[in-house]
């Protein structure tokens, strides 16, 4: 007794709801898993979980002369006792979830390869019709043994990729065999080819993500062979029978699955008449694919697929090796680098040049060329991005976020900044420190270029027998794609260096912000006590003119006391602007820096006559953009800074040129170097060897830190240098135009 059964899945393609928009979520609405029918070079026979029969295809018979009945047992059907023995080892497998069981048996005269597996409760029997002898077959496979070992030990991904695609074509007899490799956006592209010399190349040709919908990435992941024998039969699918209204049969692991309507017309497009498909799958992941193609009927059997199948195994697992090997030292230089940036933050005193001094270090663990390091509205660049793109890119970002920020196009850019990044779009930004607005930003270039699509990436909308639907691209002629505004993408490796950087960093940012708020407290204490001397000396000053003293001496004084005690205050009320990101307000005007150098040495030399300075200008003077009480600022603090730290005996020089577009002035005086220490923490406030210096009891190591600002402010830089017994601190401001 037979019962005819309804094809479970009998669309054409994707249908289309015709209220309801058109999307590519058709395509993969298509239930491919279930089609119901099967390719006609083979048989198939279901059993439900008790052995009795559930389900067969229409063609049993005919091809495999075999009577059968709903619910006969296993043992009742006229099978080699092999196959019976087979399917009965799948039920015990596994509690009926094992891998698939093969062999070759002999029906009526004719050869098949027989594969059983179980799924789902069910044991699913399949037939192929092998038109190769095991001889022959047996050849093959020796020619593909020889190869695993020379593919181990390949040490590139393109070269491992060609091994592949050469072997797989050799044993296989395909006309053409492509090596996919997918990307991160789904698309693939073919980086190996091995062809018959009368088809047209295709390496090098991208494929677009929606070539391949979900569920049939889900099926090449389960089921890593694939094999279309005879495109042409797939137009007459053979039925699988069974009880009306039953479950469908899921064939996700079967050999024989029917192909989809929307795939036949796909590989028909391309001119291809059979396929197989080999699976690359790399931590549960489909890495690539091992395509083949062939322009008229063939039939490969399974064995010869098996080692294809080992083939593309050991490729996987060749890939997994580089592929961590290159991970792991990417990390270890990531620790490196780490390590060597938090002691650097936690011992150093100014954070944004030390982080700024681990900049070429960064870049080459997070694959960018360029980095931007931005904090209290100061940033500073390493790379080839200019001033005014970098000072955009600094404001663009968002407040203090404890999460990595990502960008990879100019459309994911505020609007306000699009057009000044649009070289630079790629960006992966790391808030190191929240509560001065501290941010790592790595950059990434524009990669502009071309990509040659294996013909224009769309679907197009059809009006057929089963409605309206989504049908493949009809031509695979090249069609090239011009990519602009977009850069290349962090890989999940980079993401996770980062991420880690910036847990370490905010660790590293809490216990600097434990050491400020110590510094502060020191600052208050420090400050109440040096305001008290020059107070009480203006209160004294007061008392001795109330009873009659005389007036000049304690006029004087009064006067050199409230100027000190004003010093103290700006300086305090400086850093609180800086700190707070509001700027120092510089009033910029054109001004000749020669004058105002003039004035400041003049100051110095009537304020300390027992001191020499030797003033040094070059002719035409330095017309420049700037704030002539800021820099004159700076000035009489490099001043300063060289009567309290250098020699005694020794002159103060002061000179000023011009060279490269900017005007330089330097201060030098006789001094041993500086420590490398003392180096680093030259331009950070609160410095403890400024608090206690015998020759400048006032300073609180603040100067240095406002000058550097104001300098910064202008454009420009201030360096230091030891030469010939003298330090030198230079001072460069770009010429106004």
């Amino acid at each position: 007794m037979t019962y005819s059964s309804e094809p479970v899945s009998a669309h054409g393609g994707a249908p289309v709801d015709p209220d309801g928009p058109l999307s590519l979520d058709n395509c993969a609405d298509e239930p491919i898993h279930v089609p119901g029918t099967i390719q006609p070079h083979g048989a198939m026979l279901v059993f439900d979980d008790g052995a009795r029969l559930e389900a067969w295809s229409a063609n049993l018979m005919p091809l495999l002369g075999i009577e059968v009945e709903l619910g006969m047992a296993l043992h009742a059907i006229a099978l080699p006792d092999a196959i019976r023995t087979t399917i009965g080892q799948c039920f015990d497998l596994s509690l009926g979830e094992g891998g698939p069981l093969a062999l070759a048996v002999v029906i009526g005269g004719r050869e098949f390869d027989c594969v059983a597996h179980a799924h789902h409760g069910r044991v699913i029997a399949e037939f192929e019709l092998r038109d190769v002898s095991l001889d022959a077959v047996g050849v093959f496979a020796l020619k593909a043994h020889g190869a695993l070992d020379r593919l181990k030990r390949q040490t590139g991904m393109t070269a491992l990729l060609q091994m592949a695609t050469d072997q797989v074509r050799e044993i296989t007899g395909f006309d053409r065999v492509m090596g996919y490799r997918f990307g991160r956006d789904g698309s693939g592209e073919v980086i190996a080819e091995s062809r018959i010399d009368t088809l047209a190349p295709l390496l090098g040709m991208r494929y677009p993500a929606s070539d391949i919908p979900a569920q049939a990435r889900r099926l090449y992941v389960m089921n890593t062979l694939r094999l279309i024998a005879d495109l042409t039969a797939q137009a007459v699918p053979v039925p699988v029978l069974g009880r009306p209204g039953a479950a469908a049969i899921d064939m996700s692991h079967c050999v024989l699955r029917s192909v989809s309507p929307v795939h036949i017309e796909y590989l028909r497009n391309m001119g291809v008449s059979a396929s197989m498909s080999v699976s690359i799958i790399v931590d549960g992941k489909l890495w690539g694919l091992i395509a083949c193609h062939h322009m008229r009927a063939r039939r490969v059997p399974y064995a010869i697929r098996m080692t294809a199948d080992v083939i593309a195994q050991v490729l996987a697992a060749t890939v997994q090796t580089l592929e961590a090997r290159h991970h792991a030292e990417t990390v270890e230089r990531a620790a490196a680098m780490r390590t060597s940036l938090l002691q650097s933050l936690l011992t150093g005193e100014d954070v944004l040049h030390g982080v700024a001094a681990h900049a070429a270090a960064i870049c080459a663990t997070l694959d960018c060329p360029a980095l931007i390091i931005t904090q209290s509205g100061r940033h500073l660049v390493h790379g080839d991005i200019d001033a005014a793109t970098a000072s955009v890119i600094a404001r663009s970002h968002p407040d203090a976020a404890a999460s990595l920020l990502e960008r990879l196009q100019v459309d994911d850019w505020p609007a306000a900044a699009r057009a000044q990044i649009a070289r630079w779009p790629g960006m992966l930004a790391i808030c190191f420190d929240p509560p001065t607005d501290g941010w790592i930003i790595a950059m990434r270039p524009e990669q502009e270029g071309s990509i040659r699509w294996a013909g224009k990436p769309e679907k197009i909308l059809q009006v057929g027998p089963l409605g309206t639907r989504l049908t493949p691209r009809g031509s695979f002629d090249e069609w090239r794609e011009t990519v602009r505004g977009r850069a290349e993408g962090w890989s999940s490796t980079h993401l996770s260096i980062a991420g880690q950087m910036q847990e370490e960093l905010h660790r590293a940012s809490i216990a600097r912000q434990a050491e400020t708020d110590l510094a502060r407290a020191q600052l208050m204490a420090m400050l109440g006590h040096d305001l008290r001397e020059p107070l009480h000396a203006i209160q004294m000053a007061a008392a001795v003119l109330q009873r009659g003293g005389p007036g000049v001496p304690m006029g004087i004084r009064i006067q050199s006391s409230g100027n000190r005690m004003s010093r103290l205050i700006s300086q305090v009320l400086d850093v609180s602007k800086i700190e707070t990101g509001i700027g120092l307000g510089l009033q910029m005007r054109p001004l000749d820096l020669a004058a105002v150098l003039g004035d400041v040495v003049d100051e110095a030399m009537t304020g300390y006559p027992d001191l020499q300075y030797r003033l040094t200008v070059n002719d035409g003077g330095a017309r420049v953009s700037g704030d002539p009480d800021r820099l004159a600022q700076v000035a009489t603090n490099l001043l300063s800074n060289a009567r309290s730290h250098g020699g005694r005996n020794g002159a103060i020089d002061v000179g000023l040129s011009v060279a490269d577009g900017c005007a330089r002035f330097a201060v030098s005086n006789v001094a041993d170097a500086l420590d490398l220490l003392t180096v680093r923490s030259l331009y950070a406030p609160f410095k403890a060897a400024s608090l206690h210096n015998a020759r400048n009891r006032g300073g609180m190591g603040l100067g240095l830190y406002i000058a550097e600002r104001i300098v910064f402010e202008h454009g420009g830089t201030i360096a230091y240098s030891h030469c010939a017994g003298k330090v030198t601190f230079t001072v460069s401001i770009p010429l106004a135009a």
